[in-house]
């Protein structure tokens, strides 16, 4: 049985593929989806810690139904997806005397899942599509590998999460599409060309993140590309929006920021987008005060204004607009703009996009289910053609600002693989220098980046000013600098070898390294990282 599972910060979704009716249809998990009539099922993404010495977790809408959401209890996780691969600045508790970290919660939150997939449907294991926000730095990517590897799944795949929307929406070939998919953690942009091809048989391909022993077999129907044109994203999301609501209450009327002003606080955001005015009584079991939260739509609009929302929005359109037009496409040529995530939901956000594209182009029907339900055309004769996101880059002394910088060597929008690779001269910067060391870091937008933290309880990303940028060194840790023994050692003056950059067909960044001296290959086509 084929699946896919689109791991949201809010909420997951799970499609399984149909064989008598050769269509995705979304499940329901006892105990783990929404338990009231909801169409389409969504499983909370929401974890409680039993026990963490013996990995006792309740997940979903259980911990809801046991009450575990509505305390400040340092067992309970939510939003935890935007916390994995991140450099969290603040306190991660201790529980069972084990140090929690927001990658043990989403592993144990995905491992759940599964188990529950097995225990209701025994045929799934054979393959798996896992969704992947494109910002996702290789940090998460390589955190779902380490995963993958536990999952008792024969083979496991990625795909970046607005190409699945892409073909989630099931739009006509040779269309330019536009997802703008915004969820509770994150916001993507991806210009997406939907192409045929006339070739049958061709192998389904996508980021392979493991293999069993079996093989797919080659499909027989015709085969289409779904190829990635322009993208941009940022961590922004429907959890950002709950916690401004959660503090103009505070401000307003003195309450205080706790699980369940958030989830409240939540309910209301999701009332608003239906109705112009929403209300909600909070009960403070401390002082026994009673609290009746009203919000209106307007009053919503202008919050949203204050925290420089519709900014963001604006900062990541021009964005991928301009990369488009660095390609002869304007906005004009965008034939549909597909909507997704919970966000989207929100009127507010429709209006913003309508500023840019005629409504008649704007689908927002399917926006929880189109990403995992397009994940799953993987398994069904999807071929996938993309470029890289990021810039890499080398780290370098900067004499003028007394400080290091980083060399850009491979841009963002680089082809893969590379026709030619990117070469690079260096020398001995200090007399019987016997090695040379080499960091390359994964760089991020160049308008600014983001930082995770914690606000009390809270885990809050916040955007860098423009003009710095965030950089995730990929091999800066004991035995992985070095890319050349020099022998014999090396003095400065001159050039003393030559590396050759290379990205490979699966995105893995290839170096090969020259000694000029000896004219010995030190380095020959040696895997570095896999590039996002």
């Amino acid at each position: 049985m084929a699946i896919a599972i689109d791991f949201g910060t809010s909420n997951t979704v799970i499609t399984r593929w149909n064989p008598v009716t050769q269509q995705p249809e979304t499940l329901s998990l006892p105990g783990l989806s929404l338990t009231q009539a909801q169409n389409p099922p969504l499983i909370p993404s929401l974890l409680y810690v039993e026990n963490a010495s013996s990995d006792r977790v309740v997940i979903g809408q259980g911990v809801r139904d046991k009450g575990l959401d509505l305390k400040n209890d340092p067992r309970f996780f939510r939003s935890f997806k935007r916390g994995i691969g991140a450099d969290i600045q603040g306190f991660l508790p201790e529980l069972d005397g084990k140090i929690i970290t927001f990658e043990q919660v989403g592993q144990w939150f995905l491992t759940q899942i599964i188990e529950k997939l097995q225990s209701t449907w025994p045929d799934v294991g054979e393959s798996l599509v896992l969704t992947v926000p494109v910002d996702s730095f290789e940090a998460y990517r390589n955190w779902l590998s380490s995963v993958c590897q536990s999952l008792p799944v024969e083979q496991v795949r990625l795909i970046d999460e607005p190409t699945a929307a892409a073909l989630g929406y099931g739009m006509t070939n040779q269309q330019l599409l536009l997802v703008i998919d915004f969820g509770g953690g994150t916001l993507d942009l991806s210009l997406v060309r939907l192409d045929a091809s006339s070739q049958a048989g061709t192998k389904p391909l996508g980021f392979i993140l493991k293999w069993g022993n079996k093989q797919l077999e080659n499909s027989a129907q015709k085969s289409k590309t779904a190829r990635v044109l322009a993208k941009a994203g940022q961590n922004l999301g429907g959890a950002d929006l709950d916690n401004w609501l959660v503090d103009y209450f505070a401000q307003t009327q003195g309450i205080a920021s706790t699980a369940l002003t958030t989830r409240l606080a939540e309910k209301i955001k999701i009332q608003l987008s239906l109705q112009q005015k929403a209300s909600e009584v909070y009960f403070d079991d401390e002082t026994f005060e009673s609290y009746d939260l009203q919000l209106e739509r307007s009053q919503f609009e202008s919050i949203l204004k204050e925290r420089k929302f519709f900014d963001r929005l604006d900062e990541s359109m021009t964005q991928v607009l301009q990369q488009a037009r660095r390609q002869g496409i304007e906005v004009s040529d965008i034939d549909a703009v597909l909507l997704v995530g919970g966000t989207v939901q929100i009127p507010a956000v429709q209006t913003w996009v309508q500023q840019y594209f005629e409504p008649t182009k704007i689908r927002c029907e399917r926006p929880f289910e189109a990403i995992a339900q397009g994940a799953l055309q993987l398994t069904q004769g999807i071929e996938l053609k993309d470029f890289l996101y990021h810039s890499y880059g080398i780290r370098y002394w900067d004499r003028r600002l007394n400080r290091h910088n980083w060399h850009p060597i491979i841009k963002t929008g680089q082809p893969y693989p590379m026709s030619e690779p990117f070469e690079l001269l260096l020398g001995a910067s200090v007399e019987s220098q016997p090695s040379i060391e080499l960091i390359v870091g994964e760089l991020g937008a160049e308008t600014g980046g983001t930082e995770v933290y914690f606000d009390g309880d809270r885990l809050v990303t916040r955007s860098l000013a423009s003009g710095q940028t965030q950089v995730q060194p990929l091999n800066d840790r004991d035995g992985a600098r070095t890319i050349a023994q020099l022998t014999p050692l090396g003095f400065p003056g001159s050039d003393r070898i030559k590396v050759f950059f290379q990205v490979d067909s699966q995105r893995f960044l290839r170096m090969t390294v020259e000694d000029l001296l000896t004219k010995q290959t030190l380095l020959d086509n040696q895997p570095v990282v896999q590039l996002s």
